[in-house]
């Protein structure tokens, strides 16, 4: 894109009143250029089988356009219309709590034929329809697509071919491969295969989810295709990919791989929601942007994000502005809200948008208009910033699926142990990128080679690996990791790592599995923490007293360097945190969950050698810092105070521009920034 995109999601069939010429007007004074449309509204622009009606879609186009106003097209393909689930009930899906009921969106089988049929018909029809409109200029692919729990028969006699093809018809083997022999859960012909749904098999379950998530894959490429039939070279497809939910957005997706499925956009985009006023810290805003630029590895387009959203989200004066420019300094191009209006009834009536019920110009919508124009004067600067990382983390869906399964294992939460080692990286003010772990569906020798070098090839781009909680990994995937650190990497992992293979079946060899070298240690036992203190053995690491918590192994360090030990009359004779030299790299390895001041201290001992430094010497949250490069190549320094009081900065080394002032500041220059505050410093010369 030329232009920084700013804008909502408009529902011109929502309205209680005619409102759009008005709409236009106000959005226009808030320098708005954007409104996402149609992706909900299938029973609107299908009232009846067969029957189209696009009034709404046409009259908020010429709108627009009239305006000035770009619009981007989603196939409304997430919320299907009464009657088609009249027409074929199996539309809805079968899941692991039963047959679904009609009423909430994303209720379907995304593989039925039904209704694949009916969506494809009501896309070619949307698409052909407004694809010449200059005022599109691009589409979203569904809306938040998952698999959504899909498990009716159809979905198993198709997970069933799956296998055929992924074991070559063997049986036996895949027995074999997910200790199915247990509690006679082995299947000796294809046609007595089980009901998987109450499986207690982790291999298989595994494997199920696996598939579900190559399911919404494909879902994505199928519309894409479509899509792709129409839409002019000069338009985007994208998809609002969505992250686990803790009432917020909260770390990687169980049910979908954001790597795969973003293969069939040509820009990669996403939904971050999170709590503001007293809470808000930006970590999500950070996360799900470098996760989404990843994706890519370029400009992303924030699709949905909240202006006022839950009552308890109604922003603080100054929020707005700051949540907007985080996500331009995390490398988003565009932010868009959901959604323009608040509604007047059903589900969503008070998840509020950038206008109350009231339809009046308010705190929220006036702070949006200083943003537009901000968006709009500063563009030239804040068009196509490059991001550039030192640091990765290498996530898992297997894992997480495998971790979630195994409670019994220690109760470990994947996304919880990934977004806590985010955090204190966050917070230290260091940015990391995402690289995906797991193997593609193909599991044979020459796959796996192939897998072990594309993935060494993009690890090596890093000075420094964070591997949190690596549960299930394939042969390649540890080669590869071991490649890193060998070749003069910075590994740091930790409990819970390279335990299972890609089936989810434990390793019975030494743990970590193919990896005691590297780390310097072996453990064959672990327990759960309780009052079990940490001990730095005098080195200062630790700052007053601090326990491990949670699950915990007993390392055995052999060519290792205890870092941390565990203060117990019995778990005192291991160790809790080691360090090893291995090839031209170094290891870090954590062997229990700790608080995140420990993380800290833990990981910016490591980096210090490593030679990473923060993007802000000396600055910690409530001060973040992030950087970019922008498209004339000047170097851009983004200080935000995520704080309710000011608070000081100093100016890095160098000459710089404050874009919102104007100012011309120097190293060692001291900022005073507000509460909820920003800056933005471009390097010159």
């Amino acid at each position: 894109m030329k232009e920084l995109l700013y804008g909502a999601a408009y529902y011109d069939e929502y309205m209680p009143e005619e409102r759009l010429e008005k709409d236009v007007e106000m959005l226009k004074k808030a320098n708005m250029n954007v409104v996402r449309i149609a992706e909900s509204t299938w029973s609107t622009l299908e009232p009846r089988d067969g029957e189209f009606d696009f009034t709404s879609v046409d009259r908020v186009l010429e709108a627009m356009h009239r305006g000035n106003i770009h619009v981007i097209v989603g196939t409304p393909t997430y919320a299907v219309p009464s009657w088609l689930v009249k027409k074929d009930p199996d539309v809805l899906a079968t899941t692991t709590r039963g047959r679904g009921l009609y009423g909430p969106r994303q209720i379907m089988d995304i593989t039925n034929r039904t209704y694949l049929f009916h969506a494809e018909r009501v896309i070619r029809e949307l698409i052909s329809h407004v694809a010449g409109h200059p005022a599109v200029i691009g589409y979203q692919l569904d809306n938040e697509t998952k698999h959504y729990d899909t498990a009716g028969p159809e979905v198993q006699e198709a997970f069933v071919g799956y296998l055929k093809e992924k074991f070559s018809g063997d049986i036996e083997k895949m027995n074999a491969a997910f200790g199915l022999n247990y509690w006679s859960n082995a299947v000796h012909d294809w046609k007595d295969f089980p009901d998987v749904r109450n499986t207690i098999n982790a291999s298989l379950w595994g494997e199920f989810e696996k598939f579900r998530r190559k399911l919404v894959t494909d879902f994505l490429a199928w519309q894409s295709a479509i899509v792709n039939e129409y839409r002019r070279e000069d338009q985007f497809i994208t998809h609002n990919f969505d992250f686990d939910w803790r009432g917020y957005s909260y770390g990687l997706q169980p049910a979908l791989n954001h790597f795969a499925a973003s293969k069939a956009l040509t820009t990669a985009g996403c939904d971050i929601y999170h709590p503001t006023q007293d809470h808000l810290t930006g970590l999500e805003i950070s996360f799900g942007g470098a996760l989404n630029y990843s994706l890519k590895k370029k400009n992303y387009l924030i699709l949905e994000t909240e202006a006022q959203g839950f009552p308890q989200w109604t922003p603080y004066d100054g929020q707005l502005r700051l949540q907007a420019f985080s996500h331009i300094g995390s490398g988003a191009s565009m932010v868009e809200y959901w959604h323009w209006h608040s509604l007047h009834n059903a589900f969503e009536t008070y998840w509020k948008g950038v206008l109350s019920h009231d339809f009046s110009e308010n705190k929220v919508y006036r702070e949006a208009c200083t943003v537009g124009a901000d968006f709009k004067r500063l563009s030239g600067e804040l068009t196509g910033l490059k991001k550039e990382y030192r640091i990765a983390f290498l996530v898992s869906n297997a894992s997480l699926t495998a971790l979630e399964r195994m409670r019994s294992g220690g109760n470990v939460q994947y996304n919880e142990v990934l977004m806590s080692w985010y955090r204190a990286l966050y917070e230290m003010n260091y940015e990391c990128a995402f690289v995906y772990a797991d193997e593609e569906e193909s599991a044979s020798a020459a796959d796996e080679k192939a897998h072990e070098n594309a993935l060494y090839s993009e690890l090596k781009e890093y000075a420094a690996l964070f591997v949190p909680a690596l549960y299930a990994a394939s042969d390649g995937t540890i080669r590869a990791v071991k490649r890193f650190t060998e070749e003069g990497g910075l590994l740091v992992s930790g409990f819970k790592s390279f335990f299972t293979d890609e089936n989810t079946k434990v390793r019975h060899d030494a743990q970590p599995y193919g990896m005691t070298d590297v780390f310097g240690l072996s453990y064959n036992q672990f327990s759960m923490a309780e009052n079990l203190k940490l001990s730095d053995n005098g080195a200062g690491l630790l700052q007053g007293t601090e326990e491990a918590e949670g699950f915990f192994e007993c390392l055995i360090p052999e060519a290792g360097k205890t870092v941390l030990s565990y203060d117990h009359e019995n778990w005192g004779q291991y160790a809790a945190v080691v360090e090893n030299c291995f090839g031209k790299g170094c290891a870090l390895y954590l062997g229990c969950g700790m608080k995140e001041s420990v993380l800290k201290a833990l990981f910016a001992g490591a980096l210090q050698k490593a030679g990473v430094l923060p993007v802000l010497k000396e600055a910690a949250f409530p001060l973040i810092a992030k950087k970019a490069v922008s498209a004339a190549g000047k170097e851009l320094l983004f200080i935000y105070n995520y704080s309710k009081a000011p608070v000081e900065a100093v100016c890095p080394e160098g000459s710089y521009t404050e874009l919102l002032s104007g100012n011309v500041m120097t190293g060692g220059s001291r900022m005073m920034l507000d509460r909820w505050g920003f800056v933005i410093l471009r390097k010159d010369g």
